[in-house]
């Protein structure tokens, strides 16, 4: 099925991240892998081509894009070369970060962060997941002191993606009630300011490029010209961005499915078992006429999505259905798919090994499976 989400800017712009994807980033992805971080100089050159910040104004490093099918774009060619890790590296300015700083962040706080933002010569983060609140937003306990013209904040976050590499990370602290949706606010914290310190990197089963880490705030103090919009509004601001970022997972989810795919296809009409092509006897060739079908669904409601984003009209409720179930589809595939290469679908060397302990985490980051279903839950009035 055509999709027809995308004009000829798009099409060009697909050919242009391609093209910088094989040349900056596959030749690459083994030794990030084993060095448990992407490059730095990846952003800069990826700043350099235009993937970075390209919805901020040209004054700011940008290019005045504000059309989310070129996000879409780059995370879908990433995920397509099994380079989630990579994905996620960029997406957390683009997909995550961004939205804040173009909505909330005055004139004087885009000219201190974004050039640097846009350039790649900084590197952006969101910092939410706590030790005891994960994707529970409301058991927050982070907190920022308002002191005289500073705030002071003290705390501790985990499961931080770019959490080692980030210099500019959107903090999300308590400043009202000590617990509930009230009270929550933001603030831009610049990685160098003193009582800010990392902790240790946190290994994972999968996405080992990404790294993720451990952050605390000690006595940090940050001026109150760092705090994004109104002091209390962080949770109505995270609800209003979240489905953006839950969009992103679905379509980095969908895209890594239809690369495994591809590759199962051409492994079931090259490989022989007694005698005849994998994908020639019934059961296998059933397996992947399911994956096929089922990922054909799942793309046509996340194109859907993204049609509803761009009109200023996607729900919470839409983008937790689509997080849930494209990633949650995303192991199911996979798994499916690994099982058709045999013994080689656990060798390292193979595209699909790789798949498979990297999807792991997608039903988790962004909103676990079960919060998104709370979500849909209580719109249906449950």
């Amino acid at each position: 099925m055509d999709r027809q989400l995308f004009d000829a800017d798009h099409d060009e712009f697909r050919k242009m991240v391609r093209a910088f994807v094989e040349r900056e980033v596959t030749p690459h992805l083994e030794a990030w892998d084993e060095a448990g971080r992407i490059d730095r100089a990846l952003y800069a050159k990826a700043g350099a081509t235009g993937l970075l910040g390209f919805e901020f104004d040209e004054k700011l490093g940008g290019l005045g894009l504000h059309d989310f099918r070129y996000n879409a774009i780059i995370d879908e060619e990433l995920a397509g070369v099994g380079a989630l890790s990579v994905a996620m590296g960029l997406a957390a300015l683009n997909d995550l970060v961004a939205p804040y700083l173009l909505t909330l962040a005055s004139e004087e706080q885009q000219q201190r962060w974004v050039p640097a933002l846009c350039s790649g010569s900084a590197v952006a983060a969101i910092a939410m997941s706590e030790p005891n609140a994960g994707s529970d937003l409301r058991s927050m306990q982070t907190r920022a002191v308002r002191d005289g013209d500073d705030y002071v904040i003290n705390g501790s976050k985990t499961f931080i993606s770019n959490g080692l590499t980030a210099d500019v990370l959107l903090v999300v602290a308590r400043t009202g009630e000590v617990s509930g949706r009230h009270g929550l606010s933001l603030f831009v914290v610049e990685a160098s300011t003193p009582g800010f310190s990392r902790g240790r990197a946190l290994h994972k089963i999968g996405l080992k490029a990404q790294d993720t880490a451990e952050l605390f705030f000690t006595d940090l103090r940050v001026p109150a010209s760092n705090l994004l919009g109104e002091e209390g509004e962080g949770f109505t601001y995270l609800m209003q961005n979240l489905p953006r970022e839950r969009l992103s997972v679905a379509i980095s989810a969908a895209a890594a499915i239809e690369r495994v795919l591809a590759d199962t296809l051409d492994h079931a009409r090259s490989r022989q078992v007694f005698g005849r092509p994998v994908g020639a006897h019934q059961h296998n060739k059933f397996v992947l006429a399911d994956v096929a079908s089922e990922i054909q669904i799942a793309r046509v409601f996340v194109d859907r999505c993204i049609e509803e984003l761009l009109a200023d009209r996607l729900t919470p409720t839409d983008a937790a259905m689509a997080k849930w179930w494209v990633t949650e589809l995303q192991q199911r595939a996979i798994y499916r798919c690994q099982q058709l290469f045999g013994g080689y679908g656990v060798i390292t060397e193979y595209p699909v090994a790789r798949a498979y302990v990297d999807a792991r985490a997608s039903t988790i980051y962004a909103g676990s499976t079960e919060i998104m279903k709370e979500i849909i839950g209580r719109s249906l009035g449950l």
